[in-house]
């Protein structure tokens, strides 16, 4: 890149939902931004899980500052009331507003690599001064260097799967049992889809909303299918909210899922294993997966496998900038104890903004998901407040950055990781779980189909 006089862009990084709505906040302040998406379009992620629909309505999903940059577009805002599907999301909200940044975005454009200029990490001589160098790949092999005042991450975690394995890593044989595993809700109304898991026994592991809409579809689909089954492993028991927060969940829609999932179980088209932790997954003589727990425990005859482990953050092409993460988490170090699913239970994550977003490298900031690292729960709407008070912050207003503009709706989850070793049902580890449901269950030595 040529260097010039012209005042240097702040760079975002990803053009998601909050990506956008970090350009959309820079505009509204003054400020300059430069979208490098590594995608072919906007809400690359987004479009992989285009057949899941959100537990959040419109009103959630669209950001103020996006949403005065469409208006004299024509652009007609949805029913806010509704529940879009990802597909929808991109179609009717996110290419309209990329669109409308036109040339402030630029697509297949990879970022390698993060840096002050003229200074790796080590140094600290001069290095506030400095422009932000930021090293990208383009989608016909070239490489560039583009300069920046600031840098907004919101490349996400979507390319960072979490394993089967119970300890973070790969279980033992995982990686070549890569046929029959999916890190992804599937979608069932793929023809194709469908085939890999009609009619057969698939274990999802995972105890989030993506599991909850992966057995939810599975039971629909073993309603229409003779022989699908679903066995749901849990890595830890059972307790009052292992299907979330039902009725008392401020976002209905999520409460929701959590009891489909529930009514998959209690019908019989799913199963559960609790406190099993996956070790290795093995072959029998027909090809079939076997999961082997650290207990030693044997779930035999699985067709299909999907890992539905939460996400975790891509931090190596920001190696050389002095970032202040969690230890745990990988999130910034003052959101980290807002977040924190070891000891967060029952009520809100509070409102947070740069200040809280903040590292020892100024004028660098890590918003939507990956400013969660791995913590689950994030609401766009969250990404959307954190993108308007950093904004706020690089054009100078302290107070619009420090000020908080948003309420987030209870979960009605209570219990974290505090309950992982827990026997089922037992609430002492804290707070404010109730005597535990009951539910189908399979046997603590899982039989095979």
């Amino acid at each position: 890149m040529t260097e010039s006089t012209t005042p240097l862009p702040t760079v975002v990084i990803g053009a998601g939902p909050v990506g956008l709505a970090a350009a959309a906040h820079l505009i509204e302040r003054g400020l300059d931004p430069l979208v490098l998406e590594s995608g072919p379009a906007a809400g690359a992620a987004v479009r992989q899980w285009a057949h899941v629909r959100l537990f959040s309505a419109w009103a959630e999903l669209i950001d103020p500052a996006a949403e005065k940059l469409l208006a004299p577009t024509g652009w007609a805002r949805p029913d806010g009331t509704t529940y879009p599907t990802g597909g929808d999301w991109v179609e009717r909200y996110l290419e309209p507003l990329a669109d409308t940044l036109g040339d402030r975005v630029r697509y297949g454009t990879t970022v390698t690599g993060v840096a002050r200029a003229g200074r790796d990490r080590t140094v600290d001589s001069g290095r506030a001064g400095q422009p932000f160098t930021v090293h990208v790949g383009t989608a016909d092999g070239r490489e560039e260097r583009v300069l920046a005042r600031a840098v907004i991450d919101a490349s996400g975690t979507w390319k960072s799967p979490g394993p089967l394995g119970g300890d973070g890593l790969p279980a033992l044989g995982e990686l070549r049992a890569a046929d029959r595993i999916s890190y992804r809700v599937p979608d069932l109304k793929d023809p194709a889809v469908r085939a890999r898991y009609a009619g057969r026994r698939t274990a999802v592991v995972g105890s989030g909303a993506s599991a909850f809409t992966a057995l939810a579809s599975l039971a629909d689909l073993a309603a229409e299918e003779p022989g699908t089954h679903a066995v749901w492993i849990l890595r830890r028991g059972m307790g009052a909210r292992t299907f979330g927060g039902g009725e008392a969940d401020q976002l209905p829609a999520r409460g929701a899922l959590g009891l489909r999932a529930k009514a998959a179980v209690d019908g019989g088209h799913a199963s559960a294993v609790t406190g099993f932790r996956t070790e290795a997954v093995e072959r029998d003589g027909q090809g079939r997966l076997v999961l082997v727990a650290e207990d030693g425990r044997r779930l035999e005859g699985v067709d299909e496998a999907v890992a539905l482990t939460g996400f975790r953050p891509d931090l190596s092409f920001l190696d050389e900038i002095r970032l202040g993460l969690d230890e745990r988490l990988q999130a910034p170090v003052d959101l980290a104890p807002l977040i924190d699913p070891n000891v967060h239970s029952c009520g809100t994550v509070h409102p947070h903004g740069a200040k809280e977003l903040s590292h020892p490298e100024t004028d660098v900031h890590l918003v939507g998901m990956k400013s969660y690292g791995r913590a689950p729960t994030f609401l766009a709407m969250t990404g959307y407040e954190q993108a308007r008070s950093v904004a706020a912050a690089l054009a100078g207003d302290r107070e619009a950055a420090e000020r908080v503009e948003l309420t987030l709706p209870e979960t009605g989850v209570c219990g974290g990781a505090g309950l992982f070793d827990q026997p089922d049902g037992d609430t002492s580890a804290g707070g404010c779980c109730a005597a535990p449901t009951t539910v189908g269950l399979d046997s603590t030595t899982p039989r095979g189909a």
